[in-house]
């Protein structure tokens, strides 16, 4: 039986394998069926917004199928869709609770704290699971820009279920993942082969009644992984001191835009130094080039808002496609999707641009700046002889 080559120390990794990710396009990893299929919801949704009037409404709906399409690459219970369903409904409550702590309080800072380091423990289990909690904080940081009543916060959160409803109902007729996932529903099969079928000895899943899937579903953390204390609880801890760190910069900074920052900071920050470094550099990279491609873009062109909605899907579909092959690539893709979509809303592309591109680094710095301490450990680290 072939065994799998275990990964060599640290101290003896060549130095010059840390950044290879910075000029690794793995281009075998380039999908374009999927990506198309994900792209057709956004641009339903902002088309949709531009022709009946309510071009804002048709952003927040297609930047809630935006995020949802992503989690076509995840899995939860083996299934494609379960990340897609949670992720809608975490971003739901998220967009509530953002919009209702805003950005001006130090509810912000104690919400982002919970938040990230409950995503941060999340890290341990399945990486499906993980990928719905990094949602919730995003969204989270997001909606904090856009501080409101229930009322206001409850219909946007609405538009953001509505976003994430559609995707799933495109990418689930398109691809055929209805029977899918209620094959998946009734199995529940998790990681390390563990099941709640096999821990309640049922084995013909699909003539189990009412009571015996509810007792399925109540059993299902104990099909969960159990958590790594000495990796999930450091990294969560530095996780949500990085994040509430950000926050506290965009708090300062006053402007709306400024939850880059913290969600920079949350997004590029790794367990390992030199992996937050080379992700950091590829997101700061990528999107000063988005930036300044999207702002030439607009102010020699000057598209109006059927031609904004069109170029936003666009780019949507190469973040999409993109994602898995350069971190540095997609960035820059998303970039652009970002100026295009919140264009529509008529703020001015440049403005957003620099914004962006102003907050990421500083985000950045922040989040290699709280993991100067593992830089330090891994120097005083004796190399191997």
């Amino acid at each position: 039986m072939a065994t799998t080559p275990s990964t060599p120390p640290v101290a003896q990794v060549a130095h010059h394998g840390y950044f290879a990710d910075l000029y690794t396009f793995d281009w075998t990893h380039l999908y374009l069926r999927v990506p198309l299929i994900c792209s057709i919801s956004i641009a339903l949704c902002l088309v949709t917004g531009v022709l009946v009037g309510h071009p804002s409404a048709g952003l927040i709906a297609g930047g809630g199928a935006m995020t949802v399409g992503f989690g076509i690459n995840q899995r939860i219970a083996d299934s494609r869709l379960w990340p897609m369903i949670a992720a809608t409904i975490v971003m739901f409550l998220s967009t509530v609770a953002g919009m209702i702590v805003g950005h001006r309080g130090l509810t912000l800072l104690a919400a982002a704290a919970a938040w990230s380091f409950i995503y941060g423990l999340l890290t341990a289990r399945a990486a499906g699971i993980s990928w719905v909690g990094q949602q919730a904080v995003v969204t989270l940081l997001v909606t904090s820009a856009f501080p409101a009543d229930l009322y206001h916060a409850f219909i946007r959160g609405l538009l953001i279920l509505l976003g994430g409803g559609l995707q799933i109902l495109v990418t689930s007729l398109f691809l055929k993942l209805l029977p899918e996932l209620k094959n998946n529903l009734l199995q529940l099969p998790y990681a390390g082969g563990v099941s709640v079928n096999h821990l309640l000895h049922i084995e013909e899943p699909d003539r189990i009644d009412r009571r015996t899937l509810l007792t399925q579903l109540r059993a299902i953390p104990k099909a969960l992984p159990r958590l790594s204390q000495a990796t999930s609880f450091g990294y969560a801890l530095r996780l949500a001191i990085t994040v509430t760190l950000a926050a506290e910069v965009y708090r300062r900074a006053g402007v709306q835009s400024g939850y880059w920052i913290p969600m920079t900071a949350l997004l590029v920050q790794k367990p390992a130094f030199f992996e937050t470094l080379t992700r950091a550099l590829l997101r700061i990279g990528g999107t000063l080039v988005g930036a300044v491609l999207s702002t030439f873009f607009l102010v020699h062109i000057h598209p109006d808002p059927i031609y904004l909605a069109i170029l936003a899907a666009a780019f949507a579909f190469c973040a999409y496609a993109t994602n898995t092959v350069n971190y540095g690539l997609f960035t820059l893709c998303l970039t652009s999707y970002i100026v295009f979509l919140l264009s529509l809303n008529q703020l001015p592309g440049a403005l957003i641009a620099h914004r962006r591109a102003v907050c990421t680094i500083t985000g950045g710095l922040i989040a290699l700046a709280i993991h100067l301490d593992a830089l330090r450990r891994h120097k005083e680290q004796p190399a191997a002889t």
